[in-house]
């Protein structure tokens, strides 16, 4: 038989070195020492092979924007309690008065080119709704959607950064985000000035949701306040709409600092919701208590956030960089921790996305990694980008390395 793609000696995260024969897009076949050829091969050299990354926050529009931004709002987010994330929030809108639709464009389409060579496959993006950016960047990233369809794939959410009850017009401008195409409606309700007020986003979101059925993604309590309750509240919700496995939770920073017995029945709501949740503890200092909500059978996905702006100075799109900080940051080293990671950046965020026919089986597409390492700890610790990325079938990009040693 020819095939289109044969993967030779590829290490499988198991431990296997089998051969992958791909065709029409699809994984055929998984064995060692397959017969037959194909148009092209690959020697992976028994480098590990897995899955494309999946990124389940990335603030899009906002890329490259950090030398925009006033240093102040930085220190706010930064702060080891974080009690100024909103003002941070605040400050870091300024940079709308620069944008246009072209300038934001050409900063997602280079951000996309980082991703392609990191081996990001999917990402959902998050997209400014408000007075300022109004549908610019919606915009802007469904063009990049449409472009770079197959390669990168963009899953747009229609996002009110700025809040829903206290910028007037925005939930307007969100159904008519999802006129234009948006696929998933977002939301940030701790931004809202009154409990009520932040209830009230977060009924909007579902309303807007029902009538698009489209899925939900907010980023909640992103502050170092145990007061805030609008992780609980989400749940709540999707449950009563029955959106189960419908909605991620992002950052809800506050959970940890919750006392055990309320942090005990967010997480029992989360699970009766059946919430994923996204977690950036490479962004700032505190974040939800990973290990536990892992025990309990939580979905947990790490995600990019930002890429240089006020939020986080660095990031490339590379999730293999993203484990690695994040290793640290939460004290997770031990085999059976990369592991974790690892799934992380690839099969948690890609069930929150409810991505079909993912993953390294036969009959799935064919969206892999050919890696420069041959284990996984070495895979984190080096984080290069791969060597080939795979995406329905095809060889979408390359990376090479060459060291060279002078004597005398």
């Amino acid at each position: 038989m020819t095939h289109d793609l044969l993967v030779r000696n590829a290490k499988l995260r198991r431990g296997e070195i089998l051969d992958i024969a791909i065709s029409d897009g699809k994984i055929i076949e998984m064995a060692a020492d397959l017969r037959g050829g194909a148009a092209e091969e690959i020697d992976a050299q028994g480098n590990l092979v897995t899955e494309t990354f999946v990124i389940g926050q990335q603030h899009l529009d906002k890329v490259y924007t950090g030398d925009w931004v006033d240093a102040s709002a930085k220190t706010e987010y930064f702060e080891g309690d974080m009690g100024g994330a909103m003002t941070a929030i605040e400050r870091a809108a300024d940079v709308k008065d620069r944008y246009s639709e072209e300038d934001i464009f050409q900063r997602i389409d280079a951000a996309l080119q980082c991703a392609l060579f990191s081996g990001v496959s999917h990402m959902r993006a998050f997209i400014d709704i408000d007075s300022k950016a109004k549908l610019m960047g919606m915009r802007a990233a469904l063009k990049a959607r449409e472009l770079w369809k197959g390669r990168v794939d963009l899953h747009v959410i229609a996002f009110p950064q700025d809040g829903i009850l206290r910028e007037p017009g925005t939930e307007e401008m969100l159904y008519q985000a999802m006129d234009l195409g948006a696929d998933l409606v977002g939301g940030i309700p701790w931004i809202e000035f009154t409990d009520e007020d932040m209830r009230r986003h977060v009924d909007i979101c579902f309303e807007i949701a029902r009538k698009y059925d489209a899925d939900v993604s907010m980023l909640v309590d992103d502050a170092g306040d145990p007061g805030l309750r609008t992780t609980e509240y989400l749940a709540i919700q999707a449950d009563r709409h029955a959106w189960h496995g419908r909605v991620s939770a992002c950052h809800a920073r506050a959970m940890s600092q919750y006392n055990e017995v309320y942090h005990r029945k967010v997480l029992a709501l989360l699970k009766r919701a059946g919430m994923g949740m996204v977690t950036n503890p490479h962004t700032a200092p505190l974040h939800i208590r990973v290990r536990d909500l892992a025990a309990a059978g939580v979905t947990i996905g790490l995600g990019g956030e930002s890429l240089n702006d006020a939020y986080y100075p660095y990031g490339r799109c590379n999730m293999l960089e993203v484990a690695f900080v994040c290793s640290h940051t939460l004290w997770m080293m031990t085999p059976r921790d990369q592991e974790f990671l690892y799934d992380a950046i690839t099969v948690n965020p890609a069930r929150i996305l409810r991505l079909d026919s993912y993953g390294l089986a036969p009959g799935n597409t064919a969206d892999l990694v050919v890696l420069h390492d041959s284990s996984l700890r070495d895979a984190l610790a080096h984080h290069h980008q791969p060597r080939q990325v795979i995406r329905n079938g095809r060889i979408v990009a390359e990376t090479s390395f060459v060291q060279k040693a002078r004597q005398g």
